[in-house]
């Protein structure tokens, strides 16, 4: 079987999934409600897959879908502004073929790189349970079994840099240390990938001035060297 046939089944599974019943609930929901500025749209309102080059060395991690981002478009960090942020600053990086995440059929393509979330679902303010987490790593282990050539995680933001790090303590058996999270931060995991801290692409942290374009572009250039 094919690599691209095997995320195929993949994806299918994940997007099927109903073990979480509230997370299955809530994105159901929201699908129905939406947002004002989107009434007229068609919610995806399922499980999100990643998506990216199958055969690339970087993984780039989110916690979870955004509500009306991911849970709307069906897509990943896709239609809103955090994705906006993010995807100026994997162009500028030359990671991504174009600066805009907005639909599933906008022809953004990813280069040496691949996006995805520990939680495949939209969680109720953005808090999954410890059980919903430990279930969707499932998902999340069978993609990273499956990008064998990924040498580098890059965490984005802290929580789904601490969600990183408790796969692996659940997963790989990671001893207890301490893991600080930090923008540019670097940690050796039990399976020889480097997990990479960076500020979430969010309007608070661009508006307060935690991270800016130069700051983000600057980080994947710099983890770009380390492939």
């Amino acid at each position: 079987m094919t690599l691209n046939s095997q995320f195929i089944n993949l994806n299918k599974k994940i997007v099927e999934c109903k073990k979480c019943k509230r997370l299955k609930k809530f994105r159901e929901k929201i699908a129905k409600k939406k947002r004002k500025q989107y009434i007229n749209e068609k919610y995806w309102g399922k499980p999100i897959t990643g998506f990216g080059d199958l055969k690339g060395k970087i993984l780039l991690v989110g916690l979870a879908p955004a509500a009306h981002g991911g849970n709307r478009t069906g897509r990943v960090f896709t239609g809103d502004r955090s994705a906006e942020f993010l995807y100026k600053c994997l162009h500028k990086a030359k990671i991504s073929n174009q600066s805009t995440s907005e639909n599933k059929n906008d022809g953004l393509k990813l280069y040496n790189s691949y996006i995805t979330t520990a939680l495949k679902c939209v969680p109720p303010g953005d808090k999954p349970t410890f059980v919903e987490l430990r279930t969707c790593f499932k998902y999340f282990k069978e993609e990273i079994d499956l990008l064998k050539n990924v040498k580098i995680i890059i965490a984005l933001g802290k929580i789904a840099f601490d969600a990183c790090i408790q796969f692996y303590k659940e997963t790989y058996f990671l001893k207890n240390k301490d893991f600080i999270f930090g923008h540019g931060t670097k940690y050796q995991l039990p399976d020889q990938k480097i997990l990479i801290g960076c500020y979430h692409p969010s309007p608070r942290n661009v508006n307060t001035g935690r991270i800016d374009e130069k700051k983000m572009t600057s980080l994947f250039k710099k983890v770009l060297k380390l492939t």
